[in-house]
This record gives C-alpha cells, sequence and structure tokens, in this order.
C-alpha cells in the first residue's frame, strides 16, 4: 500500500501542487465547508485563500490515518502559522474554524457563507485588471525569498524592477497616478 501511495504523490499530487506554485497568474482559492488533508495543501498552494465562515480546516493525516500530512502541508503551514500552531494542528487534528485560521494568518480572509463567491469573483476580476505581468515577478520574489538572504533579496528585487519599470504597464501606472486617475494595465 505504502508504494502505490508514494506513486500517486509523484504521479499526480506533487506535480498538481507545484504547477499551481510556480504558475505566474495570481491563483484564488474559495474554501467553503472543510478543508481537511490534503485539501488543506491544495488551498493553501493559491496566493490568496478566501473561506466562508463555516469552513473550517483540519489536518487528519497523523492523529486519524498515522500519516505525515502531505501536498505541502508540512511547507505551507509552518510558514504561514508558526512552527507550535503547525505542529499542534498535525499531532492533535483538531478544527481550525476558518474565523480562527485568517486571524493566525494561514488564510487571506474569512467572509460570510453567502457572501463567498461574491468575494472570490470581485478579487478575481481586480487581479485580472492589474499588472499581471508584475504579479508573476511578485509570485517568483517571494518563492526566492523563502532561500535568500535579505542582500541576495534587495539585488532581486532590483532585478524585478529594471525588468518591469520598462514594461507598458509601469508607463500607464505612472501616468494614471499623474493624471489621478485609475490606470488601465494591459499586461504588458
Amino acid at each position: 500500500v505504502g508504494e502505490m501511495v508514494s506513486r500517486r504523490l509523484i504521479a499526480y499530487y506533487n506535480p498538481f501542487i507545484s504547477e499551481i506554485f510556480h504558475l505566474e497568474k495570481p491563483v484564488i482559492a474559495a474554501v467553503n465547508g472543510v478543508a481537511a488533508g490534503g485539501g488543506v495543501g491544495l488551498a493553501l498552494t493559491a496566493d490568496v485563500v478566501v473561506a466562508g465562515r463555516s469552513a473550517y480546516f483540519m489536518q487528519v493525516f497523523g492523529p486519524r490515518l498515522g500519516l505525515v500530512p502531505d501536498c505541502g502541508c508540512t511547507w505551507y503551514v509552518p510558514r504561514l502559522v508558526g512552527r507550535a500552531r503547525a505542529l499542534g494542528l498535525a499531532l492533535l487534528g483538531e478544527k481550525l474554524p476558518a474565523e480562527e485560521a485568517a486571524r493566525w494568518g494561514l488564510i487571506w480572509k474569512c467572509v460570510d457563507d453567502g457572501a463567498l463567491m461574491d468575494e472570490v469573483m470581485g478579487l478575481a476580476r481586480q487581479l485580472a485588471e492589474g499588472p499581471t505581468k508584475a504579479f508573476g515577478y511578485i509570485k517568483r520574489a517571494f518563492r526566492v525569498s523563502e532561500r535568500n538572504d535579505l542582500d541576495a533579496q534587495l539585488d532581486y528585487e532590483r532585478l524585478c524592477q529594471r525588468a518591469l519599470a520598462d514594461t507598458q504597464d509601469f508607463m500607464e501606472g505612472v501616468t494614471a497616478f499623474l493624471e489621478k486617475r485609475k490606470p488601465e494595465f494591459k499586461g504588458r
């Protein structure tokens, strides 16, 4: 059984999680209900996670199945909420309500259940109308910051600014700022 579980992670789950993580476009997750086990990792792979008030997050692998959390949970959760809370969630398997998940910094926001999809679609429109090329650079900058020291990160930011300052979106942003109007980005 162990070999089968390992093959499934290699063939399906891990590549999917990695592909979402490395996607150049922002990804939004809407959590409406239970995010348990690998569902927690899948949700946290998104760049912005919004949950309905009745939703909760639960690490069931250890206490209920005798397994290690997977789908990136051992990578995402400690980075988002700290080691103590991450271990508590993984070892005890308690439900973490969406409101508390937002207070802990596990997710971006908790909203009323009936407002969840309106909130998520509003965020999606906002991101789609934004400087999408810059968003890809932002995601990469946050990814590399995990392994860079401050000086290396400052240099990486400089390289990003050099590349983005030559885009049409940057020029539009500056022009819109000077003209006191909303920018109309084109992703170029």
